[in-house]
């Protein structure tokens, strides 16, 4: 059985290669450079501004084609990301009882415990976050 993390790299790679295709004559390297130039404009927003402002959302007529779906796809990564988060408190919580419970290492108990209520403060974040982004997604869709 494949490992969906290719499965899903795969597919990413075929998108943007059909995404590509019609709008580079040269070989692809304008779609290269168009990544680059994203990236570099990501990295310097992630920077910027780290809290969520409170500025009204921009009308719905003025959004950008594709932007409901690129959301949405952005909103369904951070989905997944919390599951693994829910994942990972488990198995933490799980660690921390063969840790303390079973091996008497109580060494351990206390950075085992710190790294759980990272995860914790984590999944808490995230899913506020989810929360908000899923209402920015159904206020991005047309209204009928």
């Amino acid at each position: 059985m494949s490992d969906p993390r290719n499965v899903a790299h795969d597919k990413k790679v075929k998108q943007e290669k059909a995404h590509e295709k019609p709008e580079s004559d040269s070989g692809g390297k304008a779609g290269i450079t168009r990544r680059k130039k994203a990236a570099a404009a990501a990295d310097a927003d992630n920077g910027a501004e780290t809290t969520p402002t409170t500025a009204a959302a921009p009308p719905v007529a003025e959004q950008a084609p594709g932007e409901l779906e690129k959301s949405v796809a952005v909103l369904s990564k951070l989905k997944e990301m919390e599951f693994h988060s829910r994942a990972n408190i488990e198995t933490l919580a799980g660690l921390t009882l063969t840790i303390d419970d079973e091996l008497k290492q109580k060494d351990f108990v206390e950075p085992i415990g710190a790294l759980y209520s990272a995860q914790d403060g984590f999944q808490t974040q995230i899913t506020g976050l989810i929360e908000s982004y899923e209402a920015k997604c159904e206020s991005l869709k047309p209204s009928a």
